[in-house]
């Protein structure tokens, strides 16, 4: 198979994720999807400024579509904690079906955003991470998290943790100064098979890993136009495969790199400067 037939079949894979969750059209059309692989990095967009404060003492729950209208929104009285407490509450808890957008977590940001199925996150954007910017919890195989647009820094670990089962799709994001920007859960007591395709994502060092995925559960790790800022060396590893289990144990480390089957990209699909 050509390289070109391989980057063809994943754009149909991407765009058929992303149709799931209504991001469609002139929205997908728009990315860099399209560009051609290995093409320069282009500057990091700026972040948006806040418009505005807004303090969270109970965690929100949204089942439909909130719009923060880019407010603030930080953790106070038993959300104040930005630390790395497994137990914190979130600020949002979205239903099946949710969508977020246009916010700005701020600090403290607690456990950030959980989805408990299929979610949109659309325009959000952490300043600095808790324990995790979000968590996706969904047990449908049919799942789909959207993440599209927005921006994390300032992740001492994980910035999603994706716990549940189904398709995670990152697109038009930016992360800085983190440990790791997807983490198909190692440890969980229940596990699933996962799907994870980033795409178009500006990834700024320090960093540990871009992708760490379980390969004995069957998951899949995507990468393409992947934009890497500050990391000459490259120390930081695109894609980490794992053996998972369900006992709590920490994870073993099978090793980093494309493999065609769990990490599924190859040299051109990232870019340095």
């Amino acid at each position: 198979m050509t390289s070109h037939k391989r980057r063809t079949g994943r754009r149909r894979v991407l765009a058929g994720g992303l149709a799931a969750v209504g991001i469609t059209g002139a929205a997908l059309v728009t990315t860099s999807l399209l560009a051609p692989a290995g093409a320069a990095p282009a500057a990091v967009p700026a972040w948006p400024a806040a418009k505005g404060d807004k303090p969270v003492a109970a965690t929100i729950e949204v089942s439909g579509t909130y719009d923060g209208k880019l407010k603030r929104f930080s953790g106070t009285g038993a959300l104040g904690s930005d630390g790395q407490d497994e137990s914190q509450r979130p600020l949002f808890v979205l239903e099946d079906g949710a969508t977020l957008k246009n916010v700005v977590l701020g600090t403290p940001a607690a456990d950030g955003v959980h989805c408990l199925g299929s979610c949109t996150l659309q325009n959000v954007w952490w300043e600095d991470v808790g324990e995790d910017a979000a968590t996706f919890k969904g047990t449908s195989a049919n799942a789909v998290y959207a993440v599209y647009g927005g921006g994390a820094r300032g992740a001492s670990d994980k910035v999603f943790q994706f716990n549940g089962a189904g398709k995670l799709v990152v697109t038009r994001f930016q992360v800085s100064d983190f440990g790791k920007l997807v983490r198909s859960c190692g440890n969980c007591r229940k596990q699933y098979k996962r799907t994870i395709i980033v795409n178009d994502v500006d990834v700024t060092a320090p960093g540990t890993s871009i992708v760490g995925v379980n390969a004995n559960y069957g998951d899949t790790a995507s990468l393409r136009n992947v934009r890497v800022h500050g990391d000459t060396k490259k120390k930081i590893k695109p894609c980490t495969r794992f053996t998972g289990n369900d006992t709590g144990k920490e994870p073993t480390r099978l090793g980093t790199g494309p493999d065609a089957t769990t990490c599924r990209y190859t040299a051109s699909d990232l870019t340095y400067d």
